[in-house]
């Protein structure tokens, strides 16, 4: 799909999703489709209605940041959504450009000295790129897995163990695909990305029906119920980390709020794995609805 398809679908399902009394319209009474019209957003937006159609059928050539902006503010999105607006425009430089594999022998350290705090660097497509002791322990064996498969969107949809790992399965494939919708944007011709949503949307229904939806999130803090076979159930936050030195890397931390029993759980696990114990991957005897029986293929650089 071209970048002019990319921006007028994203524009469209942004509009689907909201009425006239969400944006301080009278209500327009039963409508043949969902949402504002064209002509509503154009009049919010201060602009021709005749513009905000060719805006949305692609042929809008260089919008300004103001239009865009303007646009954004009509159709109510959030910092996330602006930013993939921004990007499909091309009215914003590419803040990653590239999705390498490997890290500086630095991050590195960085990842080992952190531990027992579950830590990961990962790329735009979500390939975990380097990992520490507790997040091999916490997440997955990373280390003896092939280096192609060691992805969390592919672990998410395509490994039978998801399901009984995070307990709001749902909710982390949706957050997982919006994070990639997000980083397409930012890198559409990273041919990678292509191979890895052409994957999925093969073998996993769901994967398609969310990427449909075009909804974006950028991936920068939140929660993860985890159940975990050897220390039970853990609720653990995240936080992610752009590291400038390293355009397309990311850390994301894992840890437990001070006090609660996932802290205990965590402390634990790591005393658990702490003496060269072997590190445990959640069990395989539930496959959740949507995802793909098996595991396999790769992603392509």
């Amino acid at each position: 799909m071209n970048r002019g398809d990319e921006l007028g679908d994203f524009l469209a399902s942004r509009r689907a999703r909201l009425r006239p009394e969400d944006v301080g319209l009278p209500p327009a009474g039963r409508r043949r489709v969902p949402g504002l019209r064209r002509n509503e957003v154009a009049q919010l937006a201060g602009v021709s209605v005749d513009y905000y159609i060719r805006l949305e059928q692609g042929r809008a050539a260089h919008p300004s940041c103001e239009v865009l902006n303007a646009v954004a503010r009509a159709l109510q999105l959030d910092p996330s959504e602006h930013d993939h607006l921004m990007a499909l425009a091309q009215n914003k430089p590419r803040r990653r450009p590239a999705q390498p594999r490997k890290v500086r022998a630095q991050v590195q350290h960085l990842l080992d000295a952190m531990d027992p705090v579950p830590a990961v660097a990962m790329n735009g497509r979500t390939d975990v790129v380097a990992w520490n002791r507790m997040a091999s322990a916490v997440i997955a064996d990373f280390g003896r897995m092939p280096a192609a498969e060691r992805n969390m969107a592919r672990m998410v949809f395509l490994d039978p163990a998801a399901g009984d790992h995070y307990r709001e399965w749902q909710k982390v494939a949706e957050e997982t695909v919006a994070y990639l919708r997000y980083s397409a944007g930012q890198q559409p011709d990273d041919a990678g990305m292509a191979a890895l949503v052409g994957e999925l949307s093969m073998k996993s229904k769901l994967f398609g029906c969310l990427w449909a939806r075009h909804d974006v999130r950028d991936k920068a803090h939140g929660s993860k119920l985890i159940r975990h076979p050897l220390v039970g159930d853990m609720t653990l936050f995240y936080e992610t980390l752009e590291l400038p030195g390293d355009p397309g890397l990311v850390l994301c931390t894992y840890h437990a709020e001070p006090g609660s029993e996932s802290e205990v759980s965590l402390r634990l696990l790591d005393s658990l794995t702490a003496h060269g114990a072997d590190e445990i991957r959640p069990t395989r005897e539930r496959v959740r609805p949507g995802a793909a029986e098996t595991s396999g293929g790769t992603t392509a650089d």
